[in-house]
Parts: structure tokens; sequence; C-alpha cells
């Protein structure tokens, strides 16, 4: 398998969509501590992604990749304290935890194709 560029990883495209659909939850929120922490943790997914792509060896793209699981893992956190907020819905939060989990799925997935083979051309 051979990647060419980092927009046709799909863990960066669902990361992209998660992102728009962070920004238009939370937005206009009033609260901008919460509004910046959960923003700059969506937006790390994806960008993640994409720094690593562009790095010098595998074990570079790897590393950012792990990165970007953690940037999941934040986005996770935020959402559990959103929904104690009550800035969104229970259900709202299960369907965007449930997108960060695939994203992450997906992102160990290609973690564990670089260890076997390179990706990159």
């Amino acid at each position: 398998m051979s990647i060419q560029k980092f927009e046709n990883i799909i863990a960066w495209q669902k990361a992209q969509d998660l992102a728009v659909e962070i920004y238009s939850l939370f937005g206009a929120s009033k609260d901008f501590g919460f509004k910046n922490q959960i923003t700059t943790a969506v937006i790390s997914i994806s960008n993640n992604i994409a720094e690593g792509f562009d790095r010098s060896s595998d074990s570079d793209f790897s590393r950012f990749l792990y990165y970007s699981i953690a940037s999941c893992s934040e986005v996770k956190s935020m959402l559990h304290l959103a929904s104690r907020l009550n800035y969104l819905t229970s259900e709202r939060k299960t369907d965007l935890i449930l997108k960060c989990d695939e994203i992450a799925r997906i992102t160990r997935g290609l973690i564990k194709s670089l260890e076997t083979n390179s990706i990159k051309k």
C-alpha cells in the first residue's frame, strides 16, 4: 500500500470532519477556556497526522500518530466534561466519542502498517 499525500489518509479525513463538527457545536460558546481547549485538541488530531506524514522516517510518522491518538483522548475527556456541564446531550456525547474511537482505531491500524512495511511513497 502506498499513500502519496496525507489528505488521502482516512483517519485525517475523519479527523477533519470531527473538527468541523466540534467547531459547529462549540463555536458560539461563551466558555472561552473550554472552547479553546476542545478546539485546540480536535485540530491536533488531523494536524499531527499531517505533520507526521511529512517527517523523514516511518518512526517519526508513528510518533506523531501516537500524538494524534492522544489528542483523540483529550477530546473525549472534554466531551465527558461538556456533557456534565450540560453543553451537549448524552446522546451527542456518545456519538462524538464513537467518532473519536473510530479515528483512534484507524490510526492504530496505520501505526501497525508502518511497523510491518512502509506505506508512504
